[in-house]
């Protein structure tokens, strides 16, 4: 398992959105731009809330940007049903059922417009918003709920971190 170590004096000081991360980051460092058995291992290696805070940070980090990383983030997801099923495990660990439910509407639209299409999630990219003015004002409503949503999730999780903060990091004096 992979605990992040910082004194008892910052993991009080962190807002929500850096505790989180401060907890993630450990293992974040060691996948980023590792092929997926190394990072399946990683992950693997983690505990159950520690995998969760993981797969939400993979989301929340890479989305959080713009739309358009919202949509290719997504989309990359759904090619990806490993991570899919990852991220929606962490996003259920940690009961955030308004993030499950926009990620749930995003999909089904983006679903019905490749079917629409006859293109795959693989297909995706960030320029395709500027081409389709219907799929731009869509992914920039998910997008603006996605925000909203995600700092709902950011607070949530770091309750449970700071609730359960043994699971997560080794806290020094």
């Amino acid at each position: 398992m992979t605990y992040a170590a910082m004194s008892k004096r910052e993991f009080e000081s962190l807002d929500d959105e850096r505790l989180g991360w401060a907890c993630a980051e450990p293992a974040l460092v060691q996948i980023r731009g590792k092929d997926m058995s190394v990072k399946t291992r990683v992950i693997a290696g983690l505990n159950e809330e520690q995998r969760a805070l993981c797969m939400f940070r993979v989301l929340y980090d890479h989305a959080k940007h713009s739309a358009g990383e919202y949509y290719a983030w997504v989309s990359y997801l759904q090619a990806s049903p490993d991570y899919a099923a990852g991220v929606a495990g962490g996003l259920r660990f940690f009961g955030d059922d308004s993030m499950i439910a926009l990620l749930d509407e995003t999909r089904g639209f983006l679903e019905a417009r490749n079917r629409r299409l006859g293109i795959t999630w693989n297909d995706a990219a960030i320029p395709d918003l500027d081409r389709d003015p219907e799929l731009a004002g869509a992914v920039d409503a998910f997008y603006a709920r996605f925000l909203r949503c995600a700092s709902g999730s950011l607070r949530r999780i770091a309750a449970y971190i700071r609730s359960h903060p043994e699971k997560f990091a080794v806290l020094e004096s």
